[in-house]
Formats: structure tokens, sequence, C-alpha cells
């Protein structure tokens, strides 16, 4: 090789930020079930009768919001 020529190029060229939008409905989910088991481990006597309706209207809520959202971006 030459010592006037150029060199290979060794670094990579930079890759473009890839950005992906938020997902409500898994996102809202996992803070329910967080809220959920923090509930249980601070009040060890919680209903299970109070809080199923909690699961299911908190999963209810999480899917109207992540179905509005969805509506938004188109």
């Amino acid at each position: 090789m030459r010592p006037d020529a150029e060199p290979a190029p060794t670094a990579e060229p930079p890759r473009l930020r890839r950005v992906h939008r938020t997902d409500f409905m898994a996102l809202l989910c996992g803070l329910l079930f967080i809220g959920i088991g923090v509930t249980y481990m601070a009040v060890p006597g919680a209903d299970a009768v109070i809080m199923a309706p909690v699961v299911v209207g908190g999963l209810g809520f999480a899917a109207f919001v992540a179905i509005i959202a969805k509506a938004i971006r188109r």
C-alpha cells in the first residue's frame, strides 16, 4: 500500500436515533399491577371482592386511553 493512499474508513457512519411511540396500554397496565401489588403488601387484609372490580376497571380505563391515543395519532 502506498503511503499517500487514503486509509480505509474504520468508523461506522452515525446512526439515526430511532424513536418509538409510547404504548399507553402496557404502561397503564404495568402501573395498575404495581399498585395492586403494593396495596396487598401494605394492607394484608385487602379484600379480593373489592380489588377485582378495581383491576377490571383499571384495565378498561387503560384500554380506553390506548384507543383514544391511537385515534389521535392517526
